[in-house]
Order: C-alpha cells, then structure tokens, then sequence
C-alpha cells in the first residue's frame, strides 16, 4: 500500500490537540469536572479574565526553546536587563496542577495547557501598560509539543508549511517578537549533562529520539503570525543576551 500523504490524525488535529480559541479549550474541560475537580478550579481562573484583553503600549517578548538552550537563564538575564516583568506560562496560579493533567489523556492535556495561555495573555495584558514583558513559553511551545507528539512518524508526516495549525488563535493577545534559542545537538547534550538532576520526561524524549527533536524543531520553525525569530544559543551566556537585546532594541523601533 502507498504510505499515505499526511499523518491519519491531521484533519482532527485542531480539535484534539491543538485548539484555535479559548472556548474550544474551555468546553473539553467542561466536560472534566466531574471526575477531575481541578478542572473547574482552572475554568473558575479562566472565566475571571476578560475575553478580550489588548497589549499594553510596552513590548512584549515571547522567548521559546527546546531544554538545554539556556531559556531559564537567557529569560532571567534578559528582563533584568530591560527591568521587564517575567511571566510563564503555564503561570504559577495553576502549576500546582501540571501533574495532574499530564497523567490525562492527549484532548484534556492539550486543553489545560492551552487555557494556561489565555490565563498568562490576561497577566501579559494587564503588565505591559507600564513594563515590557518578557514570557517563559507562550502558545508556540503549547502547539508545536502537541503537535511533534500527537503526529507520529517522521518529519514527511508533519502538517504541510502554513497549515492553519501553525497560525496563532485570534483571540489570544500576540507578542510583539518570539525568539527561538537553539543550539546543535552536541552542545545540548553537553549542557544536559552538565545539569546533574533528573531529566524531565520531554527531555529524556528529546534526548533519546532524534526524529522527536527534529520535529520539535521543525514544527517551532513553521509557527506563522507571529513566526519565530531563530537565536543561536551555543556561544558564552553573555553573546547570547548581547544578541537578544540588540534584536529586542530593533524590533521596538
């Protein structure tokens, strides 16, 4: 038999996996409630933002990355240096409760995850008026580790460049700018190493599966309005946040 064009899951993708708006997200943990009580814990959080929120007159900057690319660092050194709040997302308000929802099923995982944005757009939202922001994983991160997990297979199964999976909800507040650090393969494992703690599930996924990794990176690179800005995060910490800054300072002009 001929292998098939695109992976089986692709037409329910947006429905299963990635959502295109809040109340897509909503209604799967509305189903929830009554066998996980967490569940209406994080709509009550949900339905006490505004569903519609607009950015501040501030810049707010999304920095996305695979583990061991220096996110946490760059994120810290980077609003520090602009004197910006930083957030992430999930935001801390329903953290207590990741372990909970990873041990669901992909629909309710994936639903969590994406209502834990619209929570960190309200934060982002009500921030920017008198700060820049700088955002630990927003939406992109959300989408492309749905979407590299739920496709499997290699790269050739991946939705096609500007699928509507790869487009920003339009009722999510957007960043000014996404950067996107990486770094090559050996440098990642070096630093992986180098951390001496236990490696997260994703981690131990990324470091073990090349394909994984590769569709990771591949799916982050096909993210659309807003695409990602690619950063080489293999030199010292300090070229790195020269780097960012400099493309953060041009972007705000």
């Amino acid at each position: 038999a001929q292998e098939p064009h695109l992976h089986p899951l692709l037409p329910d993708l947006l429905n299963s996996a990635v959502f295109q708006d809040r109340d897509a997200a909503r209604a799967v943990l509305e189903e929830c409630t009554s066998f996980i009580p967490e569940a209406r814990a994080v709509l009550d959080l949900v339905d006490q933002c505004p569903k519609e929120v607009q950015k501040g007159k501030f810049q707010v900057i999304a920095i996305e990355g695979l583990d061991a690319t220096g996110k946490t660092t760059l994120t810290q050194s980077v609003s520090e240096s602009l004197k910006a709040v930083l957030l992430q997302s999930p935001p801390p308000c329903i953290s207590q409760w990741r372990k909970i929802f990873d041990d669901e099923p992909t629909i309710i995982r994936r639903a969590f995850y994406s209502l834990g944005n619209y929570l960190v757009a309200s934060e982002i939202a009500k921030e920017s008026t008198n700060f820049p922001v700088i955002v630990d994983r927003y939406w992109h991160s959300t989408a492309t580790y749905a979407i590299a997990t739920e496709v499997s297979g290699g790269l050739q199964y991946l939705p096609p460049a500007h699928h509507p999976v790869y487009q920003w909800p339009g009722d999510l507040l957007k960043p000014d700018l996404v950067l996107l650090l990486t770094v090559n393969s050996e440098e990642r494992v070096r630093r992986l190493q180098g951390r001496g703690q236990e490696k997260t599930k994703e981690e131990a996924e990324l470091e073990a599966n090349n394909v994984f990794r590769q569709k990771v990176e591949m799916t982050y690179q096909r993210m659309e309005n807003p695409s990602c800005h690619l950063v080489d995060a293999s030199p010292s910490r300090e070229t790195v946040l020269q780097k960012v800054l400099e493309l953060i300072q041009s972007s705000g002009r």
